[in-house]
């Protein structure tokens, strides 16, 4: 009885990460959508897969589309806080990259706002760096 339990209970944790085949299309066209509309946001690809870029600088990827996934680049804080407080959106992307920030946002389970929210907070984030950066190029060559 108990691995009839167990099977069916792994069963059923893969079926909720299976993404619905008929949003395949329509939820990262939503995410591109989205992440688009913030300033200065542009598309670009890195490896066959659309990332978003401000200034050049990728903030939001759907390398793990495939998977029902969008990616965006936090820091270990943000991504944190997001985790905590909606775990059935947000994970850690797995290895290295996730312990720098990078999280998948579950494209089935975001509404609009929280995905809008999300994206903003990494453009933001990116956004600020290129500042940092900008300002160091800047002082190098003066100095």
């Amino acid at each position: 009885m108990k691995k009839r339990n167990s099977k069916a209970s792994t069963n059923k944790a893969q079926a909720t990460e299976t993404p619905d085949p008929r949003l395949n299309e329509k939820l990262p066209a939503n995410f591109r959508r989205l992440a688009l509309s913030l300033e200065g946001a542009e598309e670009g690809s890195h490896m066959g897969a659309a990332d978003f870029r401000v200034g050049g600088r990728i903030f939001a990827t759907l390398a793990s589309q495939h998977l029902g996934y969008g990616n965006l680049m936090l820091t270990p804080e943000q991504q944190a806080d997001f985790v905590r407080e909606l775990p059935e959106v947000f994970l850690p992307v797995h290895g290295g990259w996730g312990r720098m920030g990078a999280t998948h946002i579950r494209l089935a389970k975001a509404s609009d706002d929280v995905l809008m929210g999300a994206l903003r907070t990494a453009w933001a984030l990116r956004m600020a760096k290129n500042a940092k950066t900008n300002r160091k190029k800047r002082s190098s060559r003066l100095g």
